[in-house]
């Protein structure tokens, strides 16, 4: 049974450093993709003056659902156009790697949700627009870091600027000048939009080099 399990195992990892190359493929366009999305996310919420605490989440939690959903069809595309298949062991490696972050900031999200419409307004601020947006992208961070071990080793240093980036701005606390709001979308805008942007372009181009090689 265990010599089984070994065996599976090291298959797993022996795909998945076979396939690296096109995992790194898919990921150029994923996170430009939601990188775009996170920004232009960021400068509508605070267009539209979303500053309520309530608001603030449900807003992020359905652009989450959008970043999700669009993720999941252009790895999908990707999967197709490689003639591999989508839900392979590898993919749920990765997947299994990356769910726990991911299910505990949803969960967060959720129980802050429902809390912050009978807390004193203070208090609610503080929870849903201050300190939600960093432990959402500490844990962010986290789940990227877990999914760097099956992937290229980016992802492990992605995962990491997101966590010490998370922990810095919980650090330096809020700066005088700027409204919560300002302060809330901001953090996600820069985290989730100009970060995954920013890694998106830089695998573009690489990867663009490299084909030209």
């Amino acid at each position: 049974m265990e010599s089984n399990w070994a065996t599976e195992h090291l298959q797993v990892i022996r795909t998945l450093m076979e396939r690296s190359a096109v995992y790194r493929r898919a990921l150029a366009p994923v996170m430009i993709y939601n990188g775009a999305l996170g920004t232009a996310a960021a400068i509508i919420g605070l267009a539209a003056k979303i500053d309520s605490p309530r608001s603030f989440i449900a807003y992020w939690g359905c652009v989450a659902a959008v970043a999700i959903a669009g993720s999941f069809f252009l790895v999908r595309r990707q999967a197709l156009k490689e003639s591999e298949p989508f839900w392979s062991p590898p993919t749920r490696r990765v997947t299994r790697a990356m769910l726990p972050p991911l299910v505990a900031g949803t969960i967060i999200g959720a129980v802050g949700f429902i809390y912050v419409g009978s807390a004193p307004p203070d208090l609610a601020n503080v929870l849903g627009m201050l300190l939600l947006p960093v432990v959402w992208i500490i844990l962010y961070g986290c789940a990227f870091h877990a999914a760097g071990f099956f992937m290229p080793r980016g992802m492990r240093l992605f995962g990491w600027a997101f966590v010490l980036g998370g922990c810095a701005v919980f650090a330096l606390g809020i700066p005088d000048r700027i409204t919560r709001g300002q302060y809330a979308h901001g953090l996600m805008g820069c985290f989730f939009g100009l970060l995954h942007l920013a890694y998106g372009v830089y695998l573009y181009f690489t990867e663009k080099r490299r084909n030209e090689t």
